[in-house]
């Protein structure tokens, strides 16, 4: 799973307010290489909510992000393969993605997260 997913999801059990952003707990990280398209990145860039992408990132032991970021860094292209590499190219293999106000947790298995509720949470 892609950090660029990580980013747009949240916990969607009944009664939880809030459910952004899913803590990530690793168990294995791989990279995987990706073209570099930083037309692509300067669109995605105000889609992203950078906290969590960078608290993502470094949990999964990438910490080349600055803690804050504005839309003037697009034009650096360090800065555009930083973003990259941590928006596509970091992938969470195996570990889980957990609830910011339950701690359940949500398995992510050779690289699918598994966001399926129990009967109880609908």
């Amino acid at each position: 799973m892609r950090l660029l997913t990580h980013n747009m999801l949240s916990s969607n059990i009944k009664g939880v307010v809030n459910g952004f952003p899913l803590r990530v707990e690793v168990e294995k990280v791989v990279e995987k290489q990706v073209d570099f398209n930083p037309d692509f990145l300067k669109n995605m860039f105000s889609k992203i909510e950078w906290k969590p992408l960078v608290d993502a990132s470094r949990t999964m032991g990438y910490a080349e992000l600055p803690e804050e970021a504005e839309s003037l860094m697009l034009d650096s292209h360090d800065f555009l393969q930083r973003f990259h590499h941590a928006l596509l190219e970091l992938h969470l293999e195996e570990g889980a993605l957990i609830c910011p106000e339950t701690g359940r947790r949500f398995p992510v298995n050779k690289g699918i997260p598994n966001l399926l509720l129990h009967e109880d949470e609908v």
